[in-house]
């Protein structure tokens, strides 16, 4: 990747950093279609030390606001989830697994609206605990039955959620060999976009209308993928 390649992936991170600090969701969203355009390689595990990071400022600025008892439900359908995604990044090829990216990506632009019962949650942890480790993106299956929650309640519950499974991911991409120097020094690198987006989004929070926010998030998405998806095939 050269240095203004690298400079346009940190340019999004921050944003996408700042995009999630608001929303609870959407680094992974925005971000994991630029990395794949420019070297799909890097994911997912540049990126999920990323989020490890970012999960875990968002769970010490609201923590107060964490549904543990719901947090509870998503973990437990996250688990599995998460040896599948490492399983399919062990055995599909990256321009594969860019395919799925970009389809993921797509999809979530489309999501309906499920209530936030017990078994929709475990149902969508294992869902975002599967596409998170194979993709990074594990925010779209949490944020449609988190959706009705309070700004705090919502940031900091799939902050919460978001940190377990992000760990998780690490340690089984880690058992399957995804994780290397490479990929953490990449990671190493869009460190301060990623610390400098979340502190902006403490300071824009009380200003934004999050749905205009999040729809913006969810059209730039879907460019960067249908991006990924006319690259790839």
């Amino acid at each position: 990747m050269t240095g203004l390649e690298l400079a346009v992936v940190a340019l999004v991170v921050s944003i996408a950093s700042c995009l999630q600090g608001a929303i609870g969701f959407g680094v992974a969203l925005l971000s994991a279609p630029v990395i794949a355009l420019f070297d799909p390689t890097l994911l997912p595990g540049s990126l999920i030390l990323v989020v490890t990071g970012l999960t875990a400022l968002g769970v010490l600025r609201d923590r107060a606001a964490v549904d543990v008892k719901d947090a509870g439900w998503a973990v437990a359908g996250q688990v599995p989830g998460t040896v599948a995604g490492a399983l399919l990044v062990a055995a599909l090829s990256a321009r594969t697994l860019a395919l799925v990216l970009a389809s993921t990506v797509l999809l979530s632009v489309c999501g309906w609206r499920p209530r936030p019962r017990p078994a929709a949650v475990v149902v969508a942890g294992a869902a975002s605990g599967l596409l998170g480790t194979a993709t990074s993106i594990g925010g779209p299956p949490m944020a449609l039955v988190w959706h009705g929650s309070s700004r705090a309640r919502m940031r900091g519950t799939m902050s919460a959620f978001f940190l377990v499974g992000a760990v998780m991911a690490l340690v089984a991409l880690t058992v399957v060999g995804s994780i290397d120097r490479r990929t953490v020094l990449f990671a190493a690198a869009l460190l301060p976009a990623m610390v400098l987006g979340f502190a902006v989004s403490g300071a824009v929070n009380a200003r934004i209308n999050r749905r205009i926010v999040r729809q913006v998030g969810l059209v730039a998405s879907a460019l960067g993928a249908v991006l990924v998806l006319l690259r790839a095939l």
